[in-house]
């Protein structure tokens, strides 16, 4: 049972290289564990979404990401049935960033690699597939 009685915020990061694809990960040792998801984390107290961003790309992932915007936020209820855990997440993007990509948290990730946005691979965190859904279809918002 989640001790929290309320929904937490969370947010992903859709980075974009130059051929397209996007970065995902396979998650492990934590909710939706097996699951390929986009680089995220919790948001911290007092903490911009942006500098979150910035913060977990080079915690997780060894990139030093610049001028990530929101564009979506999503609200992750097959996470919240199947885990117990309900996240509102918020959805950014960049395709800005440096560095030579490493899995920094081999505890919490299989390792990464560069998708096809319109083929992402299954099975996916709720709250990556809905932002990703979000990206390609231009909009904010979206629970399916």
């Amino acid at each position: 049972m989640d001790k929290y009685k309320y929904p937490r915020v969370g947010f992903g990061v859709i980075v974009v290289n130059k051929e397209g694809n996007i970065l995902v990960g396979k998650r492990k040792g934590s909710h939706a564990s097996h699951k390929y998801s986009i680089p995220g984390g919790h948001l911290e107290l007092g903490e911009r979404f942006e500098d979150g961003a910035i913060r977990e790309l080079k915690e997780e992932a060894n990139l030093e990401i610049r001028s990530p915007k929101v564009i979506s936020v999503v609200n992750c209820l097959d996470t919240y049935r199947e885990d117990n855990k309900h996240y509102i997440s918020v959805i950014l993007t960049t395709t800005e960033y440096s560095g030579e990509l490493q899995n920094m948290e081999p505890d919490k990730c299989e390792g990464w690699q560069w998708v096809d946005p319109k083929n992402l691979p299954q099975p996916h965190f709720d709250a990556s597939e809905l932002g990703v859904k979000c990206f390609l279809n231009k909009i904010f918002y979206t629970d399916k």
